[in-house]
């Protein structure tokens, strides 16, 4: 199992936050969309690491489009000299619609559909042949050698999909090269709801396990004195309580007989009382959904959780956290 850990997007620091993060000994680095876009960060941790991982988790696929993501990816995999993944996701439909001002309608196709399309745009530049996609809501007819790249010395990098629910779980092991695991999951979760849709997923795709990446991403709670742990079981109740209120993150809660939480927390949120959303968690809950304990304990946890489910671990940590508490969890002492 790689560990893998979030590369913040305050541009200043990310040069300093990547090459201390490489040298704690992680594997990989990722970045999210939030305040900032999640594209920029990676090429300049690109060009002052040599072997970590980089990769987005996620870029908002639906607010862009194919060839927009294609032209990042490319770009990125030759900054990075192959050590880029494009992990993308769909957001949800209020975000979608009302923040980014781009369509909504039928996820699982249309992300079925941006798979294949930027696959498509890669393989014509990589083989130097016709770009000719015609999907339902896509379509990619035209390249011209003045905007072709040409073939990418590293090969084309591999597209990554998040999900959460049954559907677009098949549909990302059926066209992806890899799934992102949302971080609102448990243990029980990933094995009960996510690895069967995997299996399905793969088999419909002739592909073995082998050729598949599982990324999870899950909340981690840790700090190296009690300060940092009450500080840090704070910010993840907080973050449960934003994940726990959205329609689409239902599914984790429905899977432990808790779905009626997620109606009281969208109550919250929907009133503007997004501050006392993370009070009204059960404990229950933080213990399923959260690995928790001390630093060197959270490897253990972690392997304890997933098994052989996945292949890689982000931490997802919503709180200042310490290189010493970093180097902690790297370690597992």
């Amino acid at each position: 199992m790689q560990l893998d850990h979030y590369l913040r997007s305050d541009l200043p620091n990310v040069v300093a936050n990547a090459v201390e993060l490489e040298a704690l000994g992680f594997d990989g680095l990722y970045t999210a969309e939030g305040p900032h876009e999640p594209f920029l960060p990676l090429v300049l941790a690109g060009e002052h690491t040599n072997k970590t991982l980089l990769f987005s988790n996620i870029a908002v696929a639906f607010a862009r489009s194919p060839m927009d993501l294609a032209q990042s990816a490319d770009t990125l995999q030759r900054t990075t000299a192959g050590r880029f993944v494009l992990g993308i996701g769909s957001q949800i439909r209020p975000h979608i619609e009302n923040r980014f001002s781009m369509t909504w309608g039928r996820p699982v196709l249309r992300m079925r559909e941006m798979v294949g399309a930027i696959k498509a745009i890669q393989t014509a530049w990589q083989n130097q042949s016709q770009l000719n996609y015609r999907g339902e809501i896509y379509r990619h007819t035209l390249m011209t050698p003045f905007f072709d790249p040409g073939p990418n010395p590293y090969q084309p990098p591999p597209i990554w999909v998040a999900a959460l629910g049954p559907r677009m779980t098949k549909m990302a092991s059926e066209v992806g090269d890899g799934l992102l695991i949302h971080p609102f999951h448990s243990g029980l979760f990933v094995h009960d709801h996510v690895m069967p849709m995997v299996e399905e997923g793969l088999k419909d795709s002739s592909r073995e396990r082998t050729e598949f990446t599982i990324s999870a991403t899950p909340i981690v709670s840790t700090g190296s004195t009690e300060e940092e742990q009450v500080q840090a079981q704070a910010a993840v109740r907080g973050m449960l309580g934003f994940y726990g209120s959205t329609p689409a993150y239902r599914v984790t809660l429905d899977a432990h007989g808790w779905g009626d939480l997620q109606n009281e927390l969208h109550a919250l949120t929907k009133a503007g009382r997004w501050s006392e959303v993370g009070a009204i968690i059960p404990d229950e809950v933080v213990d399923a959904l959260v690995v928790q304990g001390e630093p060197h304990e959270i490897r253990d946890l972690l392997k304890k959780r997933y098994g052989t489910n996945v292949d890689r671990v982000g931490l997802s940590m919503p709180y200042p956290v310490s290189p010493t508490t970093l180097a902690a969890i790297v370690d597992g002492a």
